[in-house]
């Protein structure tokens, strides 16, 4: 093989560790290693910073039930903090340092991802600060499950990705190839399978939320669904191939008043089609709540109209 050729049979690897570098470079100063003390002993974990007045995102389940810890930076800068606000159901929180930090970085969109496409993960796995591992996304649209302290509910569009994750990483940084911020680490779920919650809009309101309110605001229903397929002569009608079945309507709750009933095909919520239980779940949130909304469904082969107010969502 002469010069030449071994150049260019170097150049893909060249280029791919020069992405990884080059990520690293940019979001190392910008993810901590965060350790909490509380009842149950020491817990740890990564987070990002998220504005230049001290914010940081993290997980819920690496801050669980405390209200302070401590951040430490690659260069060596410790400071303590205090929460802001924790969601379990999306497992976000956000934290704020009580001095100066790195600058954030900038997030984008993980909607705009495809398998396939190439991500970094920052974080501190095993309390190995500043590590650095990248991968694919193998997935995208995953769901997991997710706990408050009465309610449970699924985490959408979990990014599935085959870049190392261990314990530590919880809360790091999942970037694009740009450096972009478009996950947060929160899961280990199996040898070279880990998984991310996303950051898109759904994401976004969520933050917004925690930095305002220290919570999020929910609507409630009262429905446990499941996607199914539509009956074929209503797919070609519609063209729409799932729905959702109503498994279950809670007692006493805004679907049992709107006269919805197991067994019923959800369409469409407000007019726009349904295709998943996400799709329901993210037009849950506060500005739902109180909200006549209408609810079209398939029973027996017709077409039925219900309308529901949804209430606050009570964890």
């Amino acid at each position: 093989m002469d010069d030449e050729a071994a150049m260019n049979d170097e150049g893909p690897l060249d280029a791919y560790s020069a992405v990884v570098v080059g990520v690293a470079e940019l979001l190392t100063p910008r993810v901590a290693s965060l350790r909490i003390r509380g009842r149950h002993g020491e817990a740890s974990g990564s987070a990002v910073v998220l504005s230049s007045e001290g914010h940081l995102i993290t997980n819920a389940h690496v801050v669980g039930e405390a209200n302070r810890g401590e951040v430490a930076f690659s260069d060596g800068t410790v400071a303590s903090f205090e929460l802001v606000g924790r969601d379990p159901l999306s497992d976000l929180a956000i934290v704020r340092a009580d001095r100066s930090v790195p600058a954030p970085p900038e997030y984008g969109d993980a909607d705009r991802l495809k398998v396939g496409s190439l991500v970094v993960a920052v974080g501190n796995p095993l309390g190995l600060a500043g590590s650095v591992t990248a991968g694919v996304v193998s997935a995208l649209g995953r769901s997991m499950p997710a706990r408050g302290r009465t309610t449970a509910r699924l985490i959408e569009d979990v990014i599935q990705t085959d870049a190392a994750l261990n314990p530590g990483n919880s809360g790091g940084a999942l970037a694009d190839a740009s450096g972009r911020v478009v996950g947060i680490n929160t899961a280990v779920a199996g040898v070279g399978l880990g998984l991310a919650v996303p950051v898109n809009a759904t994401t976004n309101r969520i933050i917004y939320s925690l930095l305002h309110d220290g919570r999020v605001r929910r609507a409630y229903l009262g429905l446990v669904t499941s996607p199914a397929p539509l009956p074929p002569a209503w797919a070609d009608r519609s063209g729409q191939g799932t729905a959702l079945r109503v498994v279950e309507v809670v007692e006493h709750s805004p679907a049992e008043a709107s006269g919805l009933r197991r067994g019923d095909l959800i369409l469409a919520v407000g007019g726009t089609p349904l295709g998943d239980a996400q799709s329901l779940q993210r037009r849950l949130l506060d500005d739902a709540i109180g909200t006549r909304i209408e609810i079209t469904v398939l029973r027996n082969g017709a077409l039925v109209d219900a309308v529901a107010e949804p209430t606050e969502l009570v964890d």
